[in-house]
């Protein structure tokens, strides 16, 4: 029987830079390649993109891949679950390490890799900076990427289009990849999760899951994303607005969520602008592939300079419009906080109303940002609105239907650290599951070999 290990690089034990190595005989395949992107925010002379990756792990921002240096095995593949910033961000600054392993994901993953990954020289000729070859699979499709690994991707939700479960499937038994998830039956974009195939890794044998536990210990199903688009569409119908300017703030990579602010804006009479860099990139992917199909009267100013022309064409005619950006946490050099700073020619107004569509990411950097942030646009009058959000992470309820439907050997929680895993441990031992016997916490940098 062939040997397994599971081998956390990051994301056990802090939020973010998620990245898991697995294992098999004398192949690997790594699960993610994510950033942490508040270590960048506590440093102001960082820039991401110019620094070397030797750098960013001495930071903490991405995953120390030092840790496979005793590995005793080939990297046969990279692959990533979804295209959020902390499973799929230090893929330019990591993949070339493993040169010769393919980079495989859903259609949204890659092409998003591919705009991450590529420089446009003089004369509009694309240059990659990776030496990796990109690989789109779709869901339900099945590859062989070893020897002794076929690679499949199941069809599950989460805040983010096209997310999946990879699923590593060995002779010793399939190994599922479940961070991040939820199980959404109603999803505002895209077919709600595939049970059917989970339940039928169950028939065919896992050998282990390695699954998110951020909210784990919330008991509760998280609601469907249809519940936060009835929110939206409550806090701007309901409310005396037709003077007053409208700011929506939310996730760029939230493409259902920004697709139900867009129409809402474009039923009240108001013409919608998405403003920035990030907003245009992942709103542009989700449009070529055809996610996203927005009212005609969105407009999308992506650079500085185009966010600054078209805030200084609306002018005083900021009723006439519903602005997009990102910021809500308070992040500096983002849309919002740079509005309340006073740094666009477009000024906030008593009673303009400020809707926050996502809740801050409990991080102290991230609380004292938002604080200040709130604070300038109370200052300046505005109305603040909170709320309009649901999350993107299973809580209890789903953690365990996932657990009854996978049957599991063996559970590995991630993300968050020991607290968040203790947690996951208790929910699974109330599904028969027991500590260092069939539930394992690890830290970045440890190593455990399943028992067959």
């Amino acid at each position: 029987m062939v040997d397994i290990e599971v081998r956390p690089v990051g994301g056990y034990s802090d939020f973010g830079r998620n990245m898991t190595c697995v294992r098999v005989g004398r192949e690997a395949v790594i699960l993610d390649m994510g950033i942490r992107l508040d270590r960048i925010l506590l440093d102001e002379e960082a820039v991401f993109d110019e620094m070397h990756p030797v750098d960013l792990q001495r930071l903490g921002a991405i995953p120390d891949d030092t840790v496979l240096k005793d590995l005793g095995a080939k990297v046969v593949a990279i692959v990533i679950g979804h295209a959020h910033l902390d499973h799929v961000g230090a893929v330019p600054k990591l993949a070339p390490h493993y040169k010769d392993a393919a980079i495989y994901g859903t259609p949204y993953t890659i092409k998003f890799i591919e705009d991450q990954t590529t420089q446009w020289q003089k004369g509009g000729k694309p240059r990659r900076t990776i030496p990796n070859k990109l690989v789109t699979v779709e869901p339900g499709e099945r590859l062989r990427i070893g020897k002794g690994i076929e690679l499949e991707l199941v069809h599950t939700t989460h805040s983010i289009v096209d997310t999946a479960f990879p699923v590593l499937h060995t002779d010793a038994g399939a190994i599922v990849y479940a961070v991040d998830y939820k199980f959404d039956n109603t999803p505002v974009i895209g077919q709600k999760p595939d049970y059917r195939r989970m339940r039928g890794l169950a028939n065919e044998g896992v050998a282990a899951c390695i699954v998110e536990s951020t909210n784990a210990g919330h008991e509760t199903k998280t609601p469907s994303e249809t519940v936060a688009r009835d929110m939206l569409k409550d806090f701007l119908f309901g409310i005396e607005n037709e003077r007053d300017g409208i700011i929506v703030t939310t996730f760029s990579s939230h493409i259902a969520r920004i697709k139900s602010i867009c129409e809402f804006g474009d039923k009240l009479g108001r013409k919608v602008v998405l403003l920035g860099r990030s907003m245009d990139k992942y709103t542009s992917i989700a449009r070529d592939l055809g996610y996203l199909d927005l009212p005609k009267t969105v407009e999308v100013a992506g650079h500085g300079k185009a966010v600054q022309q078209v805030l200084k064409r609306i002018g005083d005619r900021r009723d006439e419009y519903l602005l997009v950006g990102t910021g809500h946490q308070g992040e500096p050099g983002s849309f919002l906080p740079r509005l309340a700073s006073g740094d666009f020619p477009y000024e906030i107004e008593k009673h303009d109303q400020v809707i926050f569509s996502a809740n801050t990411i409990p991080h102290p950097v991230n609380i004292a940002n938002r604080h200040i942030l709130e604070t300038k646009l109370k200052m300046r009058g505005a109305r603040i609105i909170k709320g309009a959000h649901v999350s993107g992470h299973a809580s209890r309820v789903e953690h365990q239907e996932l657990l009854r439907m996978l049957e599991p050997q063996h559970i590995f929680p991630n993300h968050g650290g020991i607290q968040l895993q203790s947690e996951f441990v208790e929910l699974a031992h109330g599904e028969g599951y027991h500590l260092n016997e069939s539930v394992h916490i690890l830290r970045n940098g440890d190593a455990h070999q399943l028992r067959q």
